[in-house]
């Protein structure tokens, strides 16, 4: 292989690796807008952010998918993690947001959306 062989292969393997980086962004603002979805739900209802049993459920399934497909487990654990965190902190947010619409509207103040 010749070195214009290698910088055409090169840019190849890069340009999949740009394509797939747009769709992990794209997913995870999905995934984001759903788990909003979630956090919203949660608040108006009085439920924890946090749901530690569903959180173990989802990284032991995120281990057996990554070790089928030939990803380090570990690797998919602490990105799951990172992903979780955020997500905790956003329906934490939801609700003390919610927390604060709520008791303004008991006092007869304006609710926000």
């Amino acid at each position: 292989m010749n070195d214009a062989d290698v910088k055409n292969l090169l840019t190849q393997y890069r340009a999949s690796i740009d394509n797939i980086d747009a769709a992990l962004v794209h997913m995870l603002a999905e995934r984001f807008r759903c788990t909003q979805a979630v956090g919203v739900l949660k608040a108006t209802h009085g439920l924890p952010p946090a749901d530690p049993a569903r959180e173990q459920n989802q990284i032991a399934r995120l281990r057996r998918l990554a070790d089928e497909a030939q990803l380090d487990p570990d690797f998919a654990e602490k990105f799951l993690n990172f992903i979780i965190r955020e997500v905790i902190r956003h329906h934490e947010a939801i609700a003390a947001s919610n927390g604060t619409e709520n008791s303004a509207a008991s006092s007869g103040g304006q609710q926000t959306s």
